[in-house]
């Protein structure tokens, strides 16, 4: 498939965060700042946190739709349900950290169920399948400065993060535009969890 760069979208499938939970979460992040002030890293912005559940890359934006349509059959029939935000870590875990990360309790395993019926709906519409084990976190830093990394890292797992649980009631198909300031996400269509929302 040729097409020129122009029409090419970077898109990716994720679940939004509730208010109060986006606000534990930059709570963590201005403990870690003022802890290691020194420390270089692109945080995660307010409106940018976001758990990623399959990221698609650059497409034409002609297939866009093609996602849309994915990610409403694979909400359909779904219900809502609940996740919990806890645990600190950093990728990768051996070697030198490179990304902070909150942790994610799907003990009834749902995520995974959304997870693996938006990749099968996916593959379905034509799109490559993610052969990586699925993994949900929430990024909070990419990290820059190997001389502080470490420290910021140790810190991060060191403090306590507040577990926050949280409701997962719609899948988000998002654009995301890279700028010098860093991404810009815009939604492009927003999926219910429940009944069937295609004719």
């Amino acid at each position: 498939m040729t097409t020129n760069r122009a029409s090419r979208w970077r898109i990716f499938c994720a679940v939004a965060l509730p208010e109060p939970t986006r606000e534990l979460v930059l709570h963590h992040i201005k403990r870690l700042q003022s802890t290691v002030p020194d420390a270089r890293a692109s945080w995660s912005r307010d409106e940018n946190l976001h758990l990623t559940i399959k990221f698609l890359g650059e497409i034409p934006e002609r297939f866009v739709a093609d996602v849309c349509s994915a990610a409403a059959r694979a909400v359909a029939g779904l219900a809502p349900f609940s996740l919990r935000l806890e645990r600190a870590g950093a990728f990768p875990v051996r070697g030198q950290p490179r990304v902070l990360w909150l942790g994610l309790s799907d003990s009834l395993g749902q995520l995974h169920e959304l997870h693996a019926r938006l990749e099968n709906e996916a593959v379905l519409a034509g799109f490559a399948k993610d052969d990586r084990p699925f993994q949900p976190h929430l990024t909070i830093a990419r990290l820059r400065e190997p001389q502080t990394v470490r420290t910021l890292a140790a810190v991060h797992r060191q403090l306590d993060f507040e577990p926050a649980e949280f409701a997962v009631s719609e899948l988000l198909v998002i654009r995301s535009e890279l700028g010098s300031s860093g991404s810009k996400y815009s939604v492009v269509t927003r999926h219910r969890l429940g009944p069937s929302q295609e004719p």
